[in-house]
């Protein structure tokens, strides 16, 4: 049997997925997985890719079936299943060999690893994969830590793999250990905010303009021909016209209002807080879903609490601008998070590099990340997104909007939470002159903390302490 070039362990949704997306770009892949008896079947369904696929019964076998130096793909969950496997693995692979892990995991586990393996002479490489199923089987958008030797050796694969943006593959090794799978958390963190966003005002047009679904969802296809193009208002578009075999009601008035959710926004929303930074409508969004799923709660606060919202102002071209400068906050926000965390880690993040991966393959691609990517690859005061000359034009235009529908959705009992987060994170922002002074003189007051004066160095007490 020849060698493989790559393997992967684990026959999920997503590495079949992704062996298939290697077979079909001419590489051999050696394949396995704990329950083997999902090996065969999956090779039946592969068709003519079987031929580049190999499968293997056993780890031993399965190591022995790679090309040197090795490079093996995890996709299993991430956690002590992952660490198992690793324990298993490490005695049968030489020096040099490397070991990635393309499922969602938490960073400070993805440094561990590397760390523990790199005492080995083992390399370790936290692989972020988004696009889901159909990305990982025709392009995924990749988002690779590790080492430069690793990426030595994935790089033929990965470019040929990822989906491509005009001819350029949305690949990149963006440094080392968990780099990459810090990307990703980020990625999945502005994701849960844009789709909050999307929730809300798909909320307000049918529960404040009284809009159908099916209008709903032709509005946002005439949106994702413009300035809002992207993945997630496309499948919103696609989505709200399907009507319910059952019931013959739109089906997603049958789907229950409580939404799942697996922790890469929650890890974002820790992380930026840990850093001290804010990740206002990621934090929203994780609110909201976990207040979704109190679905029994929220039935008997209507009966009491009272249910009826009332009409808003605001019409759809004003809740397009409203879209336009809410999503431009989270990019923002999500951005400041991986600028805090590349100086804490010393990554040396590229923000260029990254919104260039994410204009294809991946789940929050949109018209907005050619322009980002341009804005960082200029020179941004402060390297705040919301201070490049464009996007400060675009916020100048259309913050009146995102003012007016979070008023109107105020005032008529909507929630909001996504949008109010980002339209008071804005507000803030913008003032040169806030109000934590009264609150540093309040834990000076209390706690004889101290604080900083104007023009003056050192730390101060008030006259309250004399």
């Amino acid at each position: 049997m020849s060698q493989a070039q790559i393997g992967v362990y684990g026959l999920g949704t997503m590495g079949s997925a992704l062996a298939l997306n290697m077979a079909g770009h001419g590489f051999d892949v050696a394949v396995t997985n704990r329950e083997t008896d999902w090996i065969a079947p999956f090779l039946a369904e592969a068709g003519n890719l079987a031929q580049r696929l190999h499968p293997h019964d056993t780890l031993e076998s399965f190591v022995s079936g790679l090309k040197t130096p090795r490079v093996i793909l995890f996709m299993i969950p991430s956690g002590a299943p992952l660490d198992a496997i690793i324990d298993a693995i490490s005695p049968l692979l030489s020096p040099g060999d490397t070991v990635i892990d393309g499922g969602n995991a938490d960073f400070h586990e993805t440094r561990r690893r590397a760390a523990d393996l790199a005492a080995q002479d083992l390399h370790f490489v936290g692989l972020g994969v988004s696009g889901g199923e159909l990305g990982a089987r025709t392009g995924p958008s990749m988002m690779m830590g590790g080492s430069d030797h690793s990426w030595h050796q994935l790089a033929p694969i990965l470019r040929r793999i990822a989906a491509q943006y005009q001819g350029t593959p949305c690949v990149a090794h963006l440094g080392p250990d968990g780099a990459g799978h810090f990307v990703k958390t980020v990625h999945n963190g502005i994701e849960y905010a844009d789709m909050q966003v999307i929730a809300e005002i798909y909320s307000l047009l049918r529960n404040g303009a009284a809009m159908t679904p099916g209008e709903i969802g032709a509005l946002f296809a005439a949106w994702d021909k413009g300035p809002l193009k992207s993945y997630l208002v496309e499948i919103t578009g696609e989505l709200l016209g399907y009507t319910d075999s059952e019931t013959g009601h739109p089906l997603v008035d049958v789907i229950k209002d409580a939404a799942g959710q697996k922790g890469t926004g929650r890890w974002t929303v820790i992380e930026a807080l840990r850093m001290g930074q804010s990740a206002s409508m990621i934090e929203a969004a994780v609110g909201a879903r976990g207040w979704s799923s109190e679905k029994g709660t929220r039935q008997t606060a209507e009966t009491i609490l009272g249910g009826a919202l009332g009409a808003i102002g605001a019409t759809p071209e004003v809740l397009a601008e409203a879209f336009m400068a809410a999503r431009i906050l989270c990019y923002a926000q999500g951005f400041r998070i991986l600028a805090a965390a590349s100086d804490e880690y010393d990554w040396t993040l590229d923000f260029a590099e990254i919104a260039r991966i994410w204009r294809a393959g991946c789940i929050i691609r949109s018209a907005l990340l050619d322009d980002i990517a341009g804005a960082f690859a200029g020179d941004l005061p402060h390297g705040q997104l919301i201070l490049a000359p464009e996007f400060a034009r675009i916020l100048a235009r259309t913050l009146p909007a995102l003012r007016q529908v979070v008023c109107s959705a105020v005032h008529g009992g909507h929630a909001v939470p996504a949008l109010s987060a980002g339209l008071a994170w804005y507000d803030s922002m913008r003032q040169g002159h806030g109000s934590a002074n009264i609150i540093q003189a309040q834990r000076d007051f209390f706690g004889h903390h101290g604080f900083e004066r104007l023009g003056q160095s050192g730390k101060h007490h008030g006259p309250w302490w004399d």
